[in-house]
């Protein structure tokens, strides 16, 4: 794997990266909520662009991973610029970009704000507007009580053994860059790839996302047996190829 190496925030905040040079088009990787970036996916894609000799990045947005700062701190906008930087500080040329849960709804943010340097996205299991559908709008009268009381929720996880904690600073933060239901204005290849027996991303929600892409060159692939994480080695080879088909 690419050694680790840090790009420092205007806050002297340092996110964690990992970079290896190649040809162009380039492939960034956005994680999801509270991944890191030495998740199978991303190492995955990595060693596939080594072989392949492309370019690739993959880092860790503030709080998660070996980034600075405190995760229960971070908020979509705060991982959005994150994102940006790397794109803009660290990326050369123009990039694929492929988020996994919220990383998909970074990987649009992202794309939105730099067209000129995004040629494509490829959206595994994607979270879009995650923070308003799929927390706020689920939860209990009891859950949404304490978190306008205490300013965080904690919930017990199936991928930790400590239990999540969702800051009402996320919700509001979130509302703020909810992308579907204006609809997104994006010409360029998406490819969205989704289990359907997803416990955390409906697969329905999927066909949400799909229909907020105005683009025409936009695509889903169903995995009916496919989880959230898409980890399988069957997985990632599709993963693997369906990146791959938008930079050769």
């Amino acid at each position: 794997m690419s050694e680790t190496q840090f790009l420092t925030r205007p806050d002297q905040t340092r996110l964690a990266y990992c970079s290896i040079p190649g040809r162009q088009p380039g492939v960034l990787f956005c994680g999801g909520f509270k991944s890191d970036m030495t998740g199978t996916k991303a190492v995955a894609l990595e060693a596939a662009a080594r072989a392949r000799g492309t370019a690739f990045t993959r880092f860790d947005y503030f709080g998660h991973g070996q980034s600075d700062g405190r995760f229960i701190d971070g908020t979509i906008g705060r991982w959005k610029e994150d994102t940006l930087a790397i794109l803009d500080q660290v990326c050369q040329g123009p990039q694929v970009i492929v988020g996994s849960s919220m990383g998909g709804w970074l990987a649009t943010l992202a794309a939105l704000a730099r067209p000129e340097k995004v040629i494509g996205l490829v959206l595994i299991a994607p979270a879009l507007d995650f923070t308003e559908d799929l927390m706020w709008a689920q939860m209990t009268e009891e859950q949404r009580a304490t978190l306008l009381r205490d300013g965080v929720l904690r919930e017990p996880s199936d991928y930790s053994e400590e239990p999540y904690e969702y800051t009402l600073q996320l919700i509001t933060d979130g509302r703020t860059h909810c992308l579907m239901k204006a609809g997104i204005v994006f010409d360029k290849p998406v490819r969205i790839l989704q289990g359907m027996r997803d416990p955390d991303v409906p697969w329905q929600h999927a066909l949400k996302t799909i229909d907020a892409f105005r683009g025409d060159d936009t695509r889903l692939t169903l995995i009916k047996d496919g989880d959230h994480r898409l980890s399988r080695p069957q997985d990632i080879d599709l993963l693997i190829e369906t990146a791959w088909s938008l930079i050769r």
